[in-house]
């Protein structure tokens, strides 16, 4: 059987920094403090969109040309696009026709959009592996995940506006003889919290009658950590039936979100801190994409080498939590 590698990761970012005093300052005037907050889940500084002229869309194509470069590679090479995105520029047609154009792709290409929430990228560079291995003719994929999470941020509610930022990831999948690349994935869903994150918050009927709220994520609290005990269940299954241990794994590229929820991972696990690549300081969470923006910054820091183990996890709404191993 034909292996799936990784042949190149790249990211894109707005040119608009934004650091925590921006966030300290603008809810104190709400009267509240979130110092502590902040710390919690790990932010010091962000990239948001500030103009009119980008979006999702234009972060995702920014992200596509910077892979495809990095590669060596033209949109004629691509045989498969699956953009991965939260907060889509359209329904009709597919965010992905907007990237086939801009990279000129092939007219045989297999093009669309995804949706896993936050785990819409890893779950779809997961789906593209297994295709690509059933199908003798898919070569290579280009797989994005994008989130333009500031768009439907609550200035109210410090969880969105203060944690999110805006980005977009990009990664090419290729087809290889080679003794590496996608080796196994698992995940577990619990759809005990489906209504403590929406968007629209009652529903795009509703919102398109005039009777719904669509201006903002609707978030209820809930504990975050409760998706820790499967997440350690179903990671320890994954590295068992592969006879591997959790130190024999390189790189952990884990869900930004919360510093809190990955010293919790790297606690149970006994993980060394250069097997965690953190970049949720630098970005914010950038949705989707998060696990990816920290992959290249492994790859960027040499700290992941050609051969090493690198395992992806991460939790969408709802929720649904899944993890991918790969031998980069």
């Amino acid at each position: 059987m034909k292996n799936i590698k990784i042949k190149e990761v790249a990211v894109y970012h707005p040119e608009n920094e934004v650091d925590n005093n921006f966030y300290i300052e603008h809810f104190k005037k709400q009267g509240k403090d979130i110092e502590n907050f902040l710390t919690h889940m790990g932010r010091k500084k962000r990239y948001i969109i500030n103009n009119d002229k980008e979006n999702g869309l234009t972060m995702a194509i920014n992200a596509s040309h910077h892979a495809l470069d990095k590669a060596g590679m033209n949109g004629e090479d691509i045989d498969m696009i699956v953009f991965s995105t939260q907060v889509p520029e359209t329904t009709f047609p597919s965010n992905a026709v907007y990237v086939h154009e801009a990279i000129n792709g092939s007219s045989d290409a297999l093009i669309l959009d995804s949706n896993a929430n936050c785990a819409g990228m890893t779950v779809a560079v997961e789906q593209a592996s297994h295709y690509m291995r059933s199908n003798e003719h898919m070569k290579a994929a280009l797989i994005i995940g994008s989130d333009f999470n500031s768009l439907i941020s609550n200035p109210n509610e410090e969880i969105t506006y203060a944690n999110y930022g805006d980005g977009a990831a990009a990664i090419i999948l290729e087809k290889t003889s080679e003794d590496t690349g996608f080796i196994d994935s698992i995940s577990y869903t619990d759809s005990l919290n489906r209504d403590k994150i929406k968007y629209p918050e009652n529903g795009l009927s509703e919102s398109l009658r005039g009777t719904g709220n669509s201006n903002h994520i609707k978030w209820l609290p809930f504990d975050g950590a409760v998706c820790m005990p499967p997440t350690y269940t179903m990671i320890e299954k994954l590295l068992d039936r592969q006879q591997l241990t959790a130190n024999d794994v390189k790189m952990y590229c884990l869900s930004q979100f919360a510093w809190s929820n990955i010293e919790k991972f790297q606690a149970h696990f006994k993980l060394a801190d250069s097997q965690i690549s953190y970049v949720g300081d630098q970005f914010g969470y950038t949705g989707t994409s998060s696990p990816f923006f920290a992959l290249n910054d492994a790859i960027k820091k040499r700290h992941l080498q050609r051969g090493d183990y690198v395992l992806f996890w991460t939790v969408g709404a709802g929720f649904q939590v899944v993890a991918v191993l790969f031998k980069y």
